[in-house]
Formats: structure tokens, C-alpha cells, sequence
């Protein structure tokens, strides 16, 4: 449900479950990771793109078939040492670790884990019809997928507080306005390869390092980041308030969202 494509040196990456508006379930977690440290292997890369299939990026977890599954649960947040990534946060963090331009396109939906996965890339380009959410306030959870490490570098903590409090859709002109993606195109295709255009005239090794510098510039305390995150919702996943959020959360009904244009 995740499928890799290189071409031209340049690797396109896409969420592949269009039926579910690409909602992650731990397969495609796992396979989200082992992307990743392929890529990192792959010496001929020169960049990476990251898009969804079917006019939606990614609507978040798919919450039904994680929640009552303690194994699959134990398998996304278990880690060796409580300042080390899980499988769910490195499939944020690890785009980081790559020594190459990530880029995401984000059109239709981007929630929760999708949205947390997106700000991993090094750009953002949205589509006008776009939205984005953090969502796991809504379900009675604490955004728990390492952008806690990379928020603070994007956006101010007023609005931090604002969009991961109410849970609620924003579009792309407010997530521009935020901070929280890079760019908007009517026709993100176009803009993604003109983007890649302009890398491609650069040194990898000029990039390489510039990465580097800036990813050591922005980061927050990470190891101590993401055991406060995994922490925090182990615990909010054994509260009693956390089950009501959910039945809640369940009981909402999200409206459809028909995307205008496709990249």
C-alpha cells in the first residue's frame, strides 16, 4: 500500500490506499520505514517525492484497525530507550535523516499521522483546495509521531497550541499563513518539477551539508522530545477520559471532501 518508483534519479514515493483516502494501518507503517532506509542505502537518489494516491494525501490513522489491536499498538510505539524513535515516529524523522531534499504533495486531506509524516519533508506544496489537521486531540490522544521535535521550528507556540488543542481542519491559505506548508500551486505537479529543477542544478554534496546544518539549527531537545511524547500517550491510552474521546470522536461524522484538481 506503499509504492516506490525511481526515475531519473529521483524517488516517488506514494501512499496507495485511495479507498480510505490513504489512512495508515501498521503495514503501511512498516513499510513506510523500510522505504526509508532503503532510500538512505540508495546512493543514486537525488530526491524524494512524497504524494498520496486518489486526490487525498493521507486522512490519518486508520484508527479501527490500530486501537483494539494491543500488538499492533505495542508495534508503533514500543522503542529499546524512551529517547529513541518508534515506528511511528521515525516514519516522521527519518525523511530527516536522509541527505537529500524530501519534497510532499499535499492536496485533498491531510490529517493526523498524514499531516505529522508531510512535515518530515524538507518542502511542502499544497494544493489551494487542500486541508490540514492534527488530530489526535480529538480522539482523547497527544500528537505523538516526533513533529514535536520539528513544530517548534515551523510555527509559533500560540498556533502550535491553537491546531493540536482543537483538532480541527485548516486550509491551505492558514497553513501557509502558519507556517506549516512551504508553498501553494494551483498545479502542484508543475511547481514539484520545477522545484526538482532547481535542486538538481546543486551540488548533492552542497545540499548534503546544508541539510545537515539546518536540520542541527531548528531541532529541539530530541531525545527528550520524543520520550515525553510516547510517554504522554501511553498513559492517555490506559485513561478512562480517553475512551470517551473516542466514542465521541466515532460518533462524528467528517463531510466528504471532492478535490477540484489533481497534481
Amino acid at each position: 500500500m506503499i509504492t516506490l518508483e525511481i526515475k531519473n534519479n529521483i524517488a516517488w514515493v506514494t501512499l496507495n490506499r485511495p479507498k480510505k483516502q490513504n489512512a495508515l494501518n501498521l503495514s503501511m507503517f512498516i513499510e513506510l520505514d523500510k522505504i526509508i532506509k532503503d532510500l538512505k542505502k540508495d546512493k543514486t537518489v537525488r530526491a524524494v517525492v512524497l504524494s498520496g494516491a486518489g486526490g487525498h494525501f493521507c486522512s490519518g490513522l486508520d484508527v479501527k484497525s490500530v486501537v483494539n489491536k494491543p500488538a499492533a499498538i505495542f508495534k508503533l510505539l514500543f522503542k529499546w530507550l524512551p529517547g529513541s524513535a518508534n515506528l511511528v515516529q521515525r516514519v516522521t524523522l527519518a525523511w530527516k535523516d536522509l541527505h537529500i531534499p524530501v519534497i510532499a504533495v499535499i492536496n485533498g486531506n491531510c490529517f493526523g499521522a498524514g499531516l505529522h509524516i508531510a512535515l518530515g519533508a524538507d518542502y511542502r506544496i499544497a494544493g489551494p483546495c487542500a486541508q490540514l489537521a492534527i488530530m489526535e486531540a480529538k480522539w482523547g490522544l497527544c500528537p505523538d509521531m516526533g513533529s514535536g521535535v520539528l513544530l517548534p521550528g515551523l510555527i509559533n507556540q500560540d498556533i502550535l497550541w491553537r491546531i493540536t488543542s482543537q483538532a480541527q481542519p485548516i486550509s491551505a491559505s492558514n497553513a501557509k499563513e502558519y507556517g506549516l506548508i512551504s508553498e501553494i500551486h494551483t498545479h502542484t505537479a508543475g511547481a514539484v518539477t520545477a522545484l526538482l529543477d532547481s535542486l538538481l542544478l546543486r551540488s548533492p554534496d552542497a545540499l548534503a551539508a546544508i541539510k545537515k546544518v539546518n536540520n542541527c539549527a531548528y531541532s529541539a531537545n530530541r531525545r527528550q522530545v520524543l520520550s515525553l511524547e510516547t510517554w504522554s500517550q501511553l498513559r492517555l491510552l490506559i485513561n478512562k477520559n480517553t475512551r470517551i474521546a473516542m466514542q465521541n470522536a466515532a460518533k462524528e461524522e467528517i463531510k466528504p471532501y471532492i478535490p477540484r484538481s489533481k497534481w
